[in-house]
């Protein structure tokens, strides 16, 4: 994993970051197509991390979830060959990477997701993976905690 450098910025206040700026977004073409350039900025996944073990069941597409432990932090690193897909890690990425488990455990995804607005823009199958995609993190937290 590439970058250790914690969070500067409580997750609500990146919450609030994300939030600002979906709301500049006049319809939910453009916000989605923000969402899609998120993934683009997630750095190239290692093979090493492309194994099934790291694979977020439920996706519509394929999506590799990669976690690391260190420091009181948990760290991820994220993939997946569907552009929104990738576009919607990015974003969990961008609120969750760095955080300590309680951080992660103690946020109410759901509510910040329905902040955004995220869940209603994406199809049933979408949404389904991207909570899919959170529980992941929360796992992951848990076992770091």
């Amino acid at each position: 994993m590439t970058d250790r450098t914690p969070p500067t910025d409580t997750l609500d206040q990146t919450l609030t970051e994300l939030a600002d700026d979906f709301d500049l977004l006049g319809d939910w073409e453009q916000r989605i197509e923000y969402v899609i350039e998120l993934g683009k900025g997630l750095a190239p996944l290692d093979d090493a991390h492309r194994v099934e073990p790291n694979k977020v069941p439920g996706c519509a597409a394929q999506v590799w979830l990669a976690t690391e432990a260190a420091d009181g932090r948990v760290w991820f690193v994220a993939d997946s060959d569907s552009a929104l897909s990738k576009g919607n890690i990015a974003l969990l990425l961008k609120l969750y990477s760095g955080r300590t488990p309680a951080e992660i455990l103690a946020f109410d995804a759901r509510a910040a997701l329905d902040r955004l607005g995220l869940p209603s823009a994406l199809t049933r199958q979408r949404a389904n993976g991207l909570n899919s995609m959170v529980g992941r993190i929360r796992e992951a937290a848990l076992a770091a905690g």
